[in-house]
Order: structure tokens, then sequence, then C-alpha cells
């Protein structure tokens, strides 16, 4: 089989159509700039499985903001698809969707070529289907990439589990676990670790999942954390992310444990924020800006619990979850923020800086715009 690459039209799945018509990102600001990386550099992340497992339909409903009822109608990749985030998302990276009849053995397929400039791989298995086929042809890519490139992160998205019970889907995952482990022990690629995701494009767990994929290729998540720790701390927070606007993908969140319940609520709280902007916060003749500095949002649910959004950059937003009582002291929980977005902007300020210096390591990609490789503010909260 003759592999063939296909770069998006712009007009087809650009910045366009990743929102309403109206939507817009404002002004770049003057702190914070691109990282000055070639498309070629950019850290690459490959979707891959056999045909009809959802490749394409979580690619498009992630960062594309395609309805999943659309994605039906979707035809099946003949071909390497390659979609560059950077230019609608705060993370820098590339999406290669593969077809899912490749073959490593034609020789027109630059395996090795491919799997060097790789962040991650994610291998998608449809859990409504028989799997047999599926584990062997994870088997055979993963330790293929694995002799090119052992630094890559192998991430297994269990999908289409939606249709599944509960109990069915715990089976599910606990015999592809174990058939995919045993698989590699026998091949004496042990040290080779696979990250297994129950998902699905009808509820957030493709967003969840595709978080913790991002997250382990950006260096700078210990810091980020530490600052949204200190920010929580001091200001009676109980849950805060930092989500990336575009794609819903949170790039960061404290160290207490995420509740799949209290992430969706700030996933719709996110929508319901810029479906409202576009609408409203837009002059008569469609001009304006929808996000911007100034956007920020307060929601208070029946269960004295507070959703509170603020806006970080033109990419990021904070979402915040609290208490009435904690929200009483909003004077001190806005000074707080203020001094978390000067510290995430100092951030930004060091990765330039060390860029322009050469200081970032040589041949290593820089995922997150304008964030050095170990980059650490020069303020706390």
């Amino acid at each position: 089989m003759s592999i063939q690459y296909d770069e998006p039209l712009a007009d087809s799945y650009g910045v366009a159509d990743s929102f309403t018509k109206t939507f817009d990102y404002g002004e770049d600001e003057a702190d914070i700039e691109d990282c000055p990386a070639p498309s070629d550099s950019k850290p690459r992340i490959l979707l891959m499985g056999l045909r009809r497992s959802g490749k394409s339909s979580i690619q498009k409903v992630v960062f594309h903001k395609m309805s999943p009822n659309e994605t039906l109608f979707l035809e099946s990749t003949n071909k390497i698809y390659k979609d560059d985030i950077s230019s609608s998302s705060f993370v820098n990276f590339q999406i290669w969707d593969f077809p899912g009849q490749v073959d490593f053995f034609d020789p027109t397929f630059d395996y090795e070529m491919i799997f060097r400039g790789t962040g991650a791989l994610i291998f998608v298995i449809d859990a409504q289907d028989d799997y047999v086929e599926a584990l062997g042809r994870l088997h055979l890519t993963v330790s293929r990439a694995y002799r090119v490139n052992p630094d890559i992160n192998f991430e297994v998205f269990i999908h289409k589990v939606d249709g599944l019970s509960d109990d069915h889907k715990i089976e599910t995952q606990r015999d592809i676990h174990q058939r995919a482990n045993d698989d590699l022990t026998d091949a004496s690629l042990e040290k080779l670790h696979l990250s297994f995701y129950l998902t699905s494009i009808y509820d957030h767990s493709i967003f969840e999942a595709f978080s913790k994929v991002v997250q382990k290729l950006i260096p700078q998540l210990p810091t980020l954390e530490n600052l949204l720790n200190i920010f929580i701390s001091n200001s009676g927070i109980e849950k805060a992310f930092l989500f990336d606007v575009v794609s819903k993908i949170y790039i960061a969140t404290d160290s207490s444990p995420v509740d799949m319940q209290s992430y969706e609520l700030c996933c719709d709280m996110i929508d319901v924020v810029i479906d409202v902007s576009c609408i409203y916060g837009l002059k008569e003749d469609g001009s304006g800006i929808a996000y911007d500095k100034e956007s920020m949002a307060i929601i208070k649910l029946n269960n004295t619990t507070v959703l509170y959004l603020k806006e970080v950059t033109k990419f990021l937003a904070l979402v915040c979850i609290l208490r009435e009582e904690s929200f009483e002291r909003k004077g001190l929980i806005d000074y707080n923020f203020h001094c978390f977005r000067k510290a995430i902007h100092e951030v930004f300020e060091v990765g330039m800086s060390s860029s322009r210096l050469g200081s970032q390591t040589a041949g290593t990609p820089c995922l997150m715009k304008g964030v050095a490789l170990n980059g650490t503010p020069r303020s706390t909260v």
C-alpha cells in the first residue's frame, strides 16, 4: 500500500471552524510570542488503529468542535492526515491521523522517520468490536516504534465505550490490559509501558484522556501545578483547571484528584461563556472580540457551589470550583489571580528568553507557545 500525506486545508478545518464564525481570540499580547519552531520540528502525536475504530472522529471532536453526531458522515481515512494544532490552540504540536491499513513492511512507509520525531502514540481500539486483530496490530506498532524511539509515550484509547455497561467497560479494559501486557512480556519488552483510557466522543472522557496525553509532553507541568496549588491554598478554592479554550484540554490542574463531574462542569462553563460572548459580547456589525483580557464569568449553582472563570492568556482560561462562603472573599481571590496570571506570563517570558539565547535543548521541539523547557516563575502567588 502506498502511503500518502495530506495537509489539511485552512478553510476546511482551520481556526475559522473551531468556534462560531464570530469567535476571535483577540490581538496578540506583547509578552506572549509563538514558539519559533518550524512545522517539522513540532512534537508529533500519532493516531493509529484499525479502520473505523474512531481515530478521525476523535480528532475532529476534540480539536475542531465537530458534533459527535456529525462524525457519522466522516469518510474512512485512506492517507496520513497531518493536522497542525498550533494555529488554533495554546499547545504547539501536530496530530498525524493514520489510515487503518498501514503496512509497516511497505517499502514506501518510512516508519523510522515517523517514530523518531514522535512524542506520543495513541492507539485506538473499538471496544464494541472483536479486538483480537486490534491487539495484534497494537503489539506490532508499539514494538516497532519502541525500537526506533524508546522515549515515546504509548497510550491506548479503549474507544466507543458509551454503548457498554459499567461492568462490561471494566471487564473489557482489564482483558485488553492483560492481553497487551502479556504480548509485551513474551517479546521481552517489559520496559515498554502502555497507558489505558476508556473513551467516548459522546461524553467528556475523550477530552480528559487527551488532556493526560498532552500533559505528559509538557516539561513545565510541575511548575504549572505548583502555581495552581499555591493559588488555591491561598484562595479557599477546592479545584482549579488551566484550560486550553479551543480544545477544552486542561493543560494543568492542582494536585488534588480530578473528579469527572467537576471536569465536565468546567468544560460546560467554557462553552457557555464562549457562546454567550459570541452572542452578546460583539458589536451589532459582528466586530469585536469574544474572548479577551476582560473575559470572566461567575456561575452559582443551587448546591452552594460557585464556578469562577478568568482569562489567563488569549489561549488559556483558569476555571475554579469553590464554595459560596469562600467566594465571599472575592477581593482576595481576584488579587491572588492577578499574581497567578503574572507568574504564568513570567514563565512564558523565561521561555522566550531561553529560546533567544539558544539555551533550549538542541533538537527538542517546543510544545507550548513561548515556554522554556525548564521555565520557573520569578514570583509566587
